[in-house]
């Protein structure tokens, strides 16, 4: 039994729409089907999700919504009218839109979830009624009835463990079922979405749910790839990662699968496969618990920006008895998330998402750090960049770090931080943003240039 997911590219016209029909017939064992919202046809196309996003703050702000309702109902029009679809299930999606007007406009968090997840819920309505049309006996199903129950955490829910045992209800289905992803419903019956592209995560969820056999993830590429295509040529494809190696991998921006998306299936114990829609007899990228046989040392190279570190130095720091205890709650009562904290004995950095920071934030942790906690020097270190390079065998290799830290000293990449977790998966390495390309690069010749 296989639970098969499709990104927004994959279902945003109807001529992708034919290929998931084919590949939902080609095989029986594919009884759950989760669809984003249309994505773009072209690089100068509108995703659908982000036409609500319009269409939401032209609501909000009193403006005329007219043309946004109809460039969003049309869209699904010219996708149903190409398929032969009965008009009903026009009629039906567009009266949908036209109800989100309303909701309330203020004082009411969840408004915007509602607008947002409007995008994957029409979406599934209609790839059931086409599925049905074809001869594949199919049937549309709302979060709410599938028994996903969420945090009511507006636009970052998370899925309550007692979901699964309704989800698992939804195995003696003898039809192909259609769930809309993105998004749960609340316990007080609010439409609540996952973080942005959290329809991996809802596939992710009823696979666990109905304890399948396979979670298939349908995107525009061939699995994943050893480095960026973009950065580097004709990059190496990996047939198999471990969780660990995407978890880490996704966090340092690879974005073909949401990071959280690998929790429920990983608890679940259930492999999950990368694959293409348009070239779905391509094996893809497998991921599993543990590999199957012997791997390489290194599996991929990882970068993302957008980074600041927090620096400070205080003699005898590490004789200072709940030092780091402080300096992190300075950061708590600030409401700011960190990411990593290479240290020193008399030295400290905190690593985290400048989207954390504002200035005035930036000017407390100053003044707390140097008033508060009497650091010798503070300073807010800005534009800097993460790279990965993952792994589990290299936690039995030697000299994996040295390999790394010459690449990038002979392509003149500073190392501002290293930085290795006791799993011994990753090693990261903090550079300079403008370095970034420069840095992955390096790490992708010195790894992959001989395999």
């Amino acid at each position: 039994m296989k639970v098969t997911k499709f990104g927004g590219s994959s279902l945003a016209s109807a001529s992708q729409l034919k290929k998931v029909l084919d590949i939902i017939k080609d095989d029986p064992e594919r009884r759950f089907v989760v669809v984003s919202a249309p994505g773009k046809r072209n690089a100068e196309d509108t995703k659908v999700t982000d036409a609500l996003i319009r269409y939401y703050k032209e609501f909000t702000s009193d403006k005329d919504v007219t043309q946004t309702q109809q460039w969003i109902i049309e869209r699904y029009r010219a996708i149903t009218e190409e398929l032969g679809l009965k008009e009903s299930i026009i009629q039906e999606i567009a009266e949908d839109i036209y109800d989100l007007t309303n909701l309330p406009k203020k004082g009411n968090p969840f408004t915007y979830d509602a607008f947002l997840a409007a995008g994957e819920n029409n979406n599934a309505k209609l790839i059931a009624a086409y599925f049905n049309q074809n001869g594949l006996e199919s049937r549309y199903i709302h979060p709410k009835e599938a028994g996903i129950t969420v945090t009511a955490e507006p636009s970052n829910a998370r899925i309550l463990p007692s979901s699964y045992d309704k989800i698992e209800e939804l195995k003696d289905s003898s039809e192909v079922i259609v769930v809309p992803g993105f998004f749960g419903v609340t316990q007080d019956g609010d439409i609540c979405t996952f973080s942005r592209g959290g329809s991996d995560i809802t596939g992710s969820i009823i696979a666990a749910g109905v304890k399948a056999d396979l979670y298939e993830n349908f995107t525009d590429v061939n699995g994943i790839f050893a480095a960026h295509p973009g950065i580097i040529k004709n990059p190496h494809s990996i047939p198999e990662l471990t969780y660990k190696e995407m978890r880490e991998l996704a966090y340092a921006g690879f974005s073909v699968l949401h990071d959280e998306a690998l929790v429920p299936a990983y608890r679940g114990k259930i492999p999950l496969v990368i694959k293409n829609t348009n070239n779905p007899n391509h094996p893809g990228t497998r991921i599993v618990l543990e590999h199957s046989n012997d791997h390489v040392t290194v599996v991929g190279i990882a970068g993302d920006s957008g980074f600041v570190s927090i620096n400070m130095t205080k003699y005898l720091m590490n004789r200072e008895v709940g030092f780091g205890r402080k300096v992190l709650q300075v950061l708590e009562d600030l409401n700011i998330s960190w990411e990593h904290m290479p240290t020193g004995i008399d030295d400290l950095s905190i690593i985290l998402r400048s989207r954390e920071l504002t200035p005035i934030k930036e000017q407390e942790i100053l003044k707390q750090l140097t008033q508060k906690l009497e650091v010798d020097t503070a300073e807010i270190e800005h534009d800097l960049s993460i790279i990965m390079i993952v792994g589990e065998k290299m936690k039995s290799q030697v000299g994996v770090t040295a390999t790394a830290a010459k690449a990038l000293s002979e392509n003149e990449v500073n190392i501002q931080m290293i930085s290795q977790g006791s799993s011994e998966v990753s090693i990261m390495f903090v550079v300079s943003k403008n370095q970034e390309e420069k840095a992955i690069k390096a790490l992708y010749n010195a790894f992959f240039s001989n395999n």
